[in-house]
């Protein structure tokens, strides 16, 4: 990204701490920031009403965890938990939002960004289907 778009995201950011087994966020709360990990591994869960956790993808330093606030409903669609002491950068998605809509190529920066998420999330839930390395069929994660 462009210096002058980091310094953007940078704007209002926070360090936050976790410890093992706390929640960054919960599923179908509102999703008004995104993470950087800094430190520590931190799974991405889709929780069953029938109390049924299954785990997509696990992250660590360097990855970006939240895409939801850029779509409507703008609410979590996963959960994601600290699998060990993490620290994260939280971004202030709305702070975001609106300054790529001024600043189109800014937006078009998150897009693809997000978009390689986007991808990445579906190929490690598509590794959940039957028959593929995982052992949990892909309907327990969209049913």
């Amino acid at each position: 990204m462009k210096p002058e778009h980091v310094c953007v995201a940078a704007k209002g950011a926070t360090l936050e701490s976790f410890n093992r087994g706390e929640f960054l966020m919960h599923e179908e709360e509102p999703a008004n920031r995104f993470f950087l990990i800094e430190r520590g591994k931190v799974a991405v869960e889709v929780h069953e009403p029938g109390g049924l956790t299954v785990q997509v993808e696990e992250l660590g330093v360097g990855d970006v965890l939240g895409w939801s606030w850029l779509f409507p409903p703008y609410t979590w669609h996963l959960q994601a938990r600290a699998l060990e002491q993490t620290s994260v950068i939280v971004i202030n998605a709305a702070h975001v939002l609106r300054v790529a809509e001024n600043d189109h190529a800014l937006g078009y920066e998150i897009m693809k960004r997000v978009g390689q998420i986007i991808i990445h999330r579906l190929q490690a839930a598509r590794r959940q289907l039957p028959g593929t390395s995982g052992g949990v069929g892909f309907r327990k994660l969209i049913e």
